[in-house]
């Protein structure tokens, strides 16, 4: 039987969301996925096949809007899914070192599961969290910020025990009216809209 088989009310209310038109059930394509994977952590091909005929697409292009999410994913995921942000900002802060360490300590790489069934691996893109970097995700939960080597020994300790440290944000990040992020502790970090000043003056 087929995921959505037994959920048409479940189908019929995501597509009463958009337009009736083919455009407009194209658009469900991101809620059916999101759907497979909160209940699966990942998108099968015989899933991905589904969703494409609810839409009136292709497979082809269900698997090229997973890839360009990374919150989509094909493969199975760990019951923690770590993910380190690796652009820039990130990187000059030390996420290449956090990477390192995450990969060497659990042994695991992208794609596969540890053996205990706890961990996966990723890097992403920005994460939007660039006052506190380096930052991790887990799943879908909560940034962990300005992770240093023993914090992130500490938040693997506590994950191995089954029992996840609260993030120091919560998804989506609370940023106030000075531009700030609030952590979950009520410490302020990056700078305020209010200290900024016009550039002024030189020529061309």
């Amino acid at each position: 039987m087929t995921y959505f088989a037994d959920k048409q009310p479940l189908v019929a209310d995501i597509f009463s969301r958009y337009p009736g038109s083919p455009q407009g059930r194209r658009s469900a394509l991101m809620p059916l996925l999101r759907e497979v994977q909160n209940a699966h952590g990942y998108v099968s091909e015989p899933q991905m096949t589904e969703i494409a005929a609810l839409c009136g697409t292709t497979a082809t292009e269900v698997r090229s809007v997973m890839s360009f999410y990374s919150t989509y994913h094909t493969v199975p995921t760990g019951k923690y899914h770590l993910q380190v942000c690796s652009t820039l900002m990130c990187s000059l802060a030390g996420s290449d070192e956090l990477w390192d360490h995450l990969v060497e300590t659990l042994d695991v790489q992208p794609g596969e599961v540890s053996p205990d069934g706890r961990f996966s691996v990723q890097k992403v893109e920005c994460l939007g969290s660039c006052g506190t970097a380096p930052m991790m995700q887990i799943a879908d939960e909560g940034y962990y910020e300005n992770v240093t080597p023993s914090k992130c020994a500490r938040i693997l300790a506590a994950l191995h025990a089954d029992a996840p440290p609260t993030p120091d944000n919560l998804v989506p990040v609370t940023v106030n009216a000075e531009g700030r992020q609030t952590l979950a502790n009520g410490e302020m970090v990056g700078a305020s809209i209010g200290g900024l000043s016009p550039l002024t003056g030189g020529t061309a």
